[in-house]
């Protein structure tokens, strides 16, 4: 099975949209995890209400530290906004995606930011797909 890790600093954010985007679009054809270099203690409730919108409920979840192992283990590593933290291996597939840090922002400036990752997700997936089924 393919793995995508999406990974970002607080993994309050980003990754969570992105990995709730691939979980939905992808079903259970693809792994999908995503973790933070620097996790938050708890998802911003801004990014779980514009997530909502899109039927999509991160509520449940919480952010995770970026672990060797989880990399190692993927097939893809998407990065956002977190720089060199992200340990590097060969094999991989490796995309860094520039998106504005939804931190402190409030939803009407998040849901730019989470169509954008939808966007990019649905372009990473097709790519998979054409790829690897």
């Amino acid at each position: 099975m393919v793995s995508v890790l999406f990974v970002c600093v607080h993994n309050a954010g980003r990754s969570q949209m992105a990995q709730g985007f691939m979980q939905q679009l992808a079903s259970d054809r693809i792994e999908v995890r995503s973790a933070g270099t620097a996790p938050a203690d708890s998802i911003n409730p801004a990014v779980v209400q514009a997530m909502q919108e899109k039927d999509i409920d991160l509520s449940a979840n919480s952010p995770k530290v970026l672990e060797d192992q989880t990399v190692r283990d993927s097939d893809y590593v998407i990065t956002m906004g977190c720089g060199d933290e992200c340990p590097f291996y060969p094999g991989k597939t490796y995309l860094d995606w520039a998106l504005d840090d939804p931190a402190g922002q409030g939803i009407e400036s998040i849901r730019p930011i989470r169509d954008e990752i939808e966007h990019k997700v649905r372009e990473l997936l097709a790519e998979i797909e054409k790829k690897h089924f």
